[in-house]
């Protein structure tokens, strides 16, 4: 079992107004290492979702390029996963191919009781 730790961070951005604003929010929040999915909430603020977000880092980014950024929450999303099982179908699968057999049925030709013709 391998614990993946997934973070949700919800950004509000005070100066985000336009649609052109909200783009350049998402494109910043997209770029960004490890970003799964993007969202928005309300007028003013960003729901970034994915595995090991430096939100101090995206503030800082979004916050060069649209101005006054706040991180309200970051809040950890834990998702157990099962690796075991998907080694143990890989191997089933390479011994059902090793061990795969062609049977060939070979028969002799019907013989004849009568032998004269």
């Amino acid at each position: 079992m391998v614990l993946t730790l997934q973070q949700k961070v919800v950004i509000k951005i005070s100066s985000m107004c336009c649609e052109k604003s909200r783009k350049k929010a998402l494109k910043i929040a997209a770029i960004e290492p490890g970003v799964n999915t993007i969202g928005l909430e309300g007028d003013n603020q960003i729901i970034v979702t994915g595995e090991d977000i430096d939100a101090a880092c995206l503030t800082l980014k979004i916050r060069k390029k649209l101005g006054w950024t706040d991180i309200i929450s970051v809040t950890p999303i834990i998702r157990k996963r099962w690796k075991r099982k998907s080694v143990a179908r890989k191997s089933r699968n390479l011994l059902y191919r090793r061990s795969f057999i062609i049977l060939i049925n070979v028969r002799d030709p019907p013989v004849d009781p009568c032998t004269i013709m």
